[in-house]
């Protein structure tokens, strides 16, 4: 299934060219029948003599609607470039074929319209002009057909020649990652929101749950429409019509892109392969401000050149887009930038989740350069590097490569080394992947984490696991594969939630040991309402709890563990006995103050060994297991 977009001159004859080979006006607005004057996209289909089926998109011509052309002619396959006769090559002709140059269209056919208004010398010219204006463009060797939408002379060649074409355009590809750029948004009575455009990448089913970017909402599909017939699913490449549950008009805008939910980021950063028009007046500068398109989308941003201060006439550099608001693009995908009167250039998008580059920096072109034109493996180490741990099909789908040579890419630097599957662990799914790089980088920032944490805290067991994966920067799946790994090589130990190195004991010395020694003596003097006279440090006291020597019970009150050991189990064969007890019981109990005794029972509510009902405890039941 393909897809063909008109291109040309106002009033050159697009849009009853279209009519007079499908049967279909893509004038759809009021306004556009009144003045005679395509305002906005249309929309028609052509069969084909072999029976296939094409849809077209007709796009204005009017230099004052160039945003509305470039929202349509993002998504085609070929080209049907429409040049009257009795007027030859116009402005708009030239920025329009500028626009298909730059978006990379390289299939078209030239329709030279209304044949029937000029002599035979006179469409000669026409035919010569016509050549010459696509000499050194992507459509230089197309077919050019003269033909009349008034008399149909030609119109037999011509879809001739769009049939042979468009034999000649690859399909569209299917790497299971839809996107639908939304060019249309309305609603249809009996049926509610309806958005359209044409389908990328993936297929997509009724009934299937979606997102909409940038914005992040999800809605169900209701149904599909493609050619104005009913189906249950629509491919890569066909101009799709999507009935929406639970969004209403005013939700959705033409820019926005539907997609499988999770699957696209939107972006206010690119980094992007920049080539300047050839008819351009004045070159391209750094910073300029800028109107990006791609896609239906259209957003304000400035451009920064990166490896120059200003872009000649067709001269390429590099460059990034920084945009004033997320647009939905991905890596791989074509583009246009215009200012205020002009197309200034486009090119394709490098990368479309990134951080601000330094200009002139040897290092960033040099990876700009191998994203480019690198080899799948190189592009797919760099997909897991930017990701860090990620699932092999994250992967996949962030190389913006199809999705079989990802794969193979991706197995190739597995069994090379270049790339480590992680272990997976407990109920964490699918192993992760990392370079092994970045494995190197993170093993040498946990020896210098740790050794900085053990050398600062020598009394403690080791680094809290949530803040060790702060620090270095890791999911919480990511940490857990990557300390299983380390545990794994011996690297790391896990005491009661701390990591530490291998080689760390808190090792208190003998000024520290003698103040424990008194600590400790304090509390079994007293065991039930300990009070020593000189309370430890936050550092000590941890170490003795680490060690398992006390239990602190609340802030201020300490047990010994053997004080707490008695205490639980007293009260817990009170409990049993009785059914319950009371505060003031276990203070008699102990023979304590009302202060020990509530924060022992509190203490044991936390821990849920007891649970409060009224003024008494009660153990807590145990769950059943299958013996039981």
């Amino acid at each position: 299934m393909y897809v063909i977009g008109t291109a040309g001159h106002v009033d050159h004859g697009k849009s009853a060219l279209v009519q007079a080979l499908t049967g279909i006006d893509p004038d759809r607005l009021r306004e556009e029948k009144e003045r005679g004057l395509t305002i906005d996209l249309g929309f028609a289909w052509l069969r084909l003599p072999s029976g296939e089926e094409a849809g077209i998109v007709d796009v204005p011509g009017h230099e004052r609607f160039i945003k509305n052309m470039l929202a349509g002619v993002g998504g085609i396959d070929l080209a049907l470039l429409v040049i009257a006769a009795d007027e030859g090559v116009m402005p708009q002709t030239r920025e329009h074929l500028a626009i298909i140059d730059l978006l990379g269209i390289d299939h078209g056919v030239v329709a030279l319209t209304k044949a029937d208004l000029v002599e035979r010398e006179f469409l000669e010219l026409a035919l010569a002009d016509a050549a010459e204006v696509l000499s050194g463009t992507t459509l230089q060797e197309s077919p050019i057909v003269p033909c009349s939408a008034v008399t149909r002379e030609g119109l037999e060649q011509l879809v001739a020649a769009l049939e042979s074409q468009l034999a000649q355009t690859p399909g569209r590809r299917d790497i299971g990652r839809p996107r639908l750029p939304i060019d249309r948004v309305f609603t249809m009575t009996g049926f509610g929101t309806v958005v359209t455009g044409t389908l990328i990448d993936g297929q997509l089913r009724a009934g299937q749950e979606i997102e909409i970017l940038p914005g992040g909402l999800r809605s169900r599909i209701r149904g599909l429409q493609s050619h104005g017939r009913k189906v249950e699913t629509a491919s890569p490449g066909r101009r799709t019509a999507v009935n929406l549950a639970g969004l209403a008009v005013d939700d959705l805008r033409r820019g926005m892109v539907l997609a499988n939910p999770g699957t696209i980021t939107a972006a206010t950063m690119l980094d992007v392969h920049l080539r300047a028009v050839r008819d351009l007046q004045r070159p391209v500068r750094h910073n300029t401000q800028i109107t990006f398109h791609t896609g239906a989308a259209e957003g304000e941003a400035r451009l920064a050149l990166l490896d120059r201060n200003e872009l000649a006439p067709s001269e390429s550099g590099w460059a990034q887009v920084r945009l004033a608001e997320p647009v939905a693009v991905l890596k791989g995908d074509r583009f246009v930038i215009r200012d205020p009167n002009d197309t200034l250039g486009g090119g394709r998008v490098i990368d479309a989740q990134v951080r601000r580059h330094r200009r002139f920096h040897s290092p960033t072109l040099a990876a700009l350069q191998s994203l480019a034109e690198g080899s799948p493996e190189e592009i797919v180490r760099m997909a897991a590097e930017r990701l860090g741990p990620a699932e092999p099909e994250q992967v996949v789908r962030e190389s913006g490569l199809d999705v079989q040579s990802a794969r193979e890419a991706l197995e190739g630097l597995l069994a090379s080394g270049d790339l480590v599957s992680l272990p997976s662990a407990g109920l964490t799914g699918v192993p992760l992947v990392v370079i092994s790089d970045t494995i190197d980088r993170l093993r040498s920032n946990l020896i210098e984490t740790l050794s900085e944490y053990h050398r600062r805290f020598p009394l403690r067991a080791g680094m809290p696991r949530e803040a060790l994966r702060a620090r270095l920067g890791l999911s919480p799946r990511g940490f857990e594969q990557v300390e299983t790994l380390w545990e794994g090589e011996g690297r790391v130990v896990e005491r009661t939630g701390a990591i530490a190195l291998p080689d760390h004991e808190p090792s208190p010395d003998e000024e520290q040991l003698q103040r424990c020694q008194t600590f400790l003596a304090a509390l079994e003097s007293d065991p039930f309402a300990p009070a020593p006279k000189r309370v430890l440090d936050e550092e000590l006291l941890s170490y003795l709890e680490s060690q398992g020597r006390v239990v602190r019970a609340s802030d201020g009150v300490t047990f010994s563990a053997a004080a707490y050991k008695e205490m639980v189990e007293r009260i817990t064969a009170h409990i049993g006995e009785h059914g319950s007890v009371t505060l003031a019981q276990v203070r008699d109990i102990f023979g304590t103050s009302r202060k020990y005794a509530q924060a022992l029972l509190e203490h044991l509510d936390s821990e849920r060994i007891t649970r409060r009902v009224g003024d008494e405890r009660v153990l807590r039941e145990r769950p059943r297991t299958a013996s039981s």
